[in-house]
This record gives structure tokens, C-alpha cells and sequence, in this order.
């Protein structure tokens, strides 16, 4: 498994628990200063990959969609994570209204869900993770944009080669 030329890494996660192990090896490539925008429908597994990625952390708490609140901020293992979920957002500028762009100061880690809905007032993502539903799993692509999404993928695609992860391709 490897980055292709264009910074992208596919995987194919056949159940609930690959996504969970992403998540884990994704905190492990992940910077303070950081912000990865996931996308896909409803039920895709965006908030599992979060969860995964807080376990992979160590918090032990409960992980669910910020929907309602719009963010979910968790302080783990020395680092603060922002969860971020735009669902409900009709308008970008609700973003602005409701101060949330002081989040992205660089002072954490922003994972943001349905990051669209934000545009054009959110910062340019590192890391672009787009999860669709493929049969009983997910198919997953990550894609990196500028140079701390690429150190972040080649970090990730390292985690993933020495952890024995199933299903990459590249």
C-alpha cells in the first residue's frame, strides 16, 4: 500500500470495526493545527471514524454526532479535538453568526463534518476523507491537499503498512 502520485489512498473497510481502526491509525498521523473535512451521505461512518479516532486516543467517553450542537469538543491525551458537524446549517454564514471560526485558529485538531455546508467561510482542509457505502462495508478515499496533508497521509499509509491494515489499494 502506498500514497499514489495524486496524494490519495483508497482503502475498503468491510465492517464497523475496519472504520474503527482507521480512526485509531488517522490519530496517530494527525498534527495540532490540523483540519480534516469528512464527507458522505447519512450513515456512511463519519462520526464512527471519529469515534475510532478518539478511542485510538484513549478517551473512553461517550462519541456522538455534534448535530444539533455544531461542535463537540473533546481534550484527550494532551491534545484538544474539535468535532464538527454542519448538518443543520441552511445558510454558510450561520458559521460565522455562531463564532466557530475561532476554533480553527490552529490551537487544535478540527474534524469536520459536512464541511459544504460551511463554504466558503471554512479553511481549506489538510485532509479530504470521503466514506461512501459500499456493500455491508465502506469504501473510503483520503486525499490530502498541501503540504500537511501530505505528511499527514504518508503518515497514515505508514500506520496502516505496520498495523497490517486489510484492504488497502492504491
Amino acid at each position: 500500500m502506498h500514497v499514489s502520485d495524486d496524494n490519495r489512498l483508497r482503502l475498503e473497510l468491510p465492517d464497523e470495526a475496519a472504520t474503527l481502526a482507521l480512526g485509531a491509525c488517522l490519530a496517530k498521523a494527525l498534527k495540532v493545527g490540523d483540519v480534516v473535512c469528512l464527507e458522505g451521505d447519512l450513515g456512511a461512518g463519519k462520526t464512527t471514524l471519529v469515534r475510532g479516532l478518539l478511542q485510538g486516543l484513549g478517551y473512553q467517553g461517550r462519541v456522538k454526532s455534534p448535530t444539533y450542537a455544531l461542535v463537540e469538543p473533546h481534550a484527550v491525551s494532551g491534545l484538544n479535538l474539535y468535532h464538527f458537524d454542519f448538518y443543520r446549517l441552511n445558510q454558510p454564514e450561520e458559521y460565522l453568526e455562531a463564532g466557530l471560526d475561532e476554533f480553527f485558529a490552529g490551537q487544535g485538531i478540527c474534524l469536520v463534518e459536512w464541511p459544504d455546508k460551511a463554504a466558503p467561510y471554512l479553511p481549506s482542509a489538510d485532509l479530504r476523507i470521503s466514506l461512501v457505502v459500499h456493500g455491508n462495508g465502506r469504501a473510503v478515499q483520503c486525499c490530502s491537499q498541501g503540504e500537511r496533508g501530505e505528511a499527514c497521509l504518508k503518515d497514515l499509509s505508514s500506520l496502516l503498512m505496520k498495523s497490517d491494515f486489510p484492504g488497502a489499494t492504491s
